[in-house]
């Protein structure tokens, strides 16, 4: 067995103060001892005894208290987030269920709201979206989703495809701005979207545009270009910069650690959760391990755990999960590679990435940010 030792810089620092210290001291001071500056671990046994904070699931009926019942085992917060997707599945009518959720398991569930694009050409759109923010924050919403729709889908007038920073969307920035409530952003896509399914680097985005070509931008060259979809992201912050703003899925810049730094430093009002690419972390951890840790703890104010569990999940689906034993056992796994990933250092393996990886050791300090304390901070209520 290879024993690698490690010396963090916390323990050089007070080492060289230890020394000068000794050097310098006075007789009378020689039974004093320094105090050295240790960073201590989460392990495997802490997973189900710290309080977690899952920032971004998706429940719509009543079997999916299956994801909640299992977090109240493995002790998670669930923020359960609305998201406009057609007009098959009203924001109204996901709002109410996640208010049943609340009123059942008061001590699990929050939630962020959306707002429908019907009717988006119409001269009563913004109004009607405005007041409709407005009961639905008053209801307990913490945050507002807008999605990838806008930017791929959503047409104007003109039949011209509509960007996050279309005027339209103004009065609605800023009633978040006034009520001080957190827009939740899944801007753009991965850019795997923009290549072959072969070509992807994680085999989650191949099962998931495989199942939704429409999504596949690669078959689609003459709409707007992953370049210009974060553009038009990162404009609508420098907009606005008093925006409170958490990108959802790494920021739709999961391929390169590196990239979402140049943008949590342009923007400070800026976060990121981690919901359904925690896989391009461990992809990029394969061949650039130190890179992916130093890039966790330098920002670790700003990035929040977070999985995407829902019923409808490819995984879930291609393994044939139908009933709530598996389908806990499945949120159980998830959730624990994911701490094993976070909290410990051995070789792993999952099913998503080609090749094997370490896992980070994150300090305890930095684990509870990810998984509890940021939530907090950049989701105001979530504990309410």
């Amino acid at each position: 067995m290879k024993i690698i030792t490690k010396i963090g810089k916390p323990f050089v620092f007070s080492f060289c103060l230890f020394t000068l210290a000794f050097c310098c001291q006075s007789p009378k001071s020689n039974n004093e001892t320094p105090e050295i500056m240790e960073e201590s671990y989460y392990s495997l046994e802490d997973f189900d005894q710290i309080e977690k904070i899952d920032a971004h699931v998706h429940l719509r009926t009543d079997f999916d208290t299956v994801f909640i019942r299992q977090a109240a085992r493995d002790k998670f917060r669930l923020l359960n987030v609305s998201v406009y997707t057609s007009p098959n599945l009203t924001p109204e009518a996901q709002e109410d269920f996640s208010l049943k959720l609340i009123g059942e398991f008061p001590d699990i569930v929050s939630y962020g709201t959306t707002f429908s694009l019907e009717g988006f050409t119409n001269n009563d759109w913004e109004s009607k979206t405005l007041d409709y923010l407005e009961k639905s924050i008053g209801r307990g919403a913490i945050a507002v989703k807008v999605w990838k729709n806008i930017g791929m889908e959503l047409k104007n007038e003109r039949d011209e495809l509509v960007m996050i920073t279309d005027p339209a969307f103004d009065s609605i920035l800023q009633l978040l701005m006034e009520k001080d409530i957190t827009l939740l952003g899944h801007l753009g896509e991965p850019k795997n979207t923009w290549l072959p399914l072969e070509e992807m680097t994680v085999q989650g985005d191949r099962d998931y545009f495989r199942e939704n070509p429409r999504y596949h931008m690669y078959q689609f060259p003459d709409l707007p270009s992953y370049e210009e979809q974060i553009a038009a992201r990162d404009q609508l912050l420098a907009n606005n910069p008093d925006l409170r703003f958490v990108g959802a899925h790494l920021g739709s810049l999961e391929y390169d650690v590196n990239e979402l730094a140049k943008r949590l430093d342009s923007f400070p009002n800026m976060a990121v959760d981690m919901a359904e690419r925690i896989s391009h972390l461990q992809h990029q951890a394969v061949s650039n391990w130190e890179g992916v840790r130093d890039f966790i703890i330098t920002y670790q104010d700003r990035l929040l755990y977070g999985t995407d569990l829902r019923a409808g999940a490819s995984d879930i689906q291609a393994k044939g999960l139908t009933e709530p034993e598996e389908i806990s056992e499945h949120a159980h796994q998830v959730w624990l590679r994911h701490w094993q990933f976070f909290t410990g250092d051995l070789e792993m393996q999952v099913p998503k990435v080609t090749g094997t990886f370490k896992g980070l050791k994150l300090p305890k300090t930095v684990v509870d940010k990810i998984y509890r304390t940021n939530a907090e901070k950049w989701y105001p209520g979530i504990l309410q």
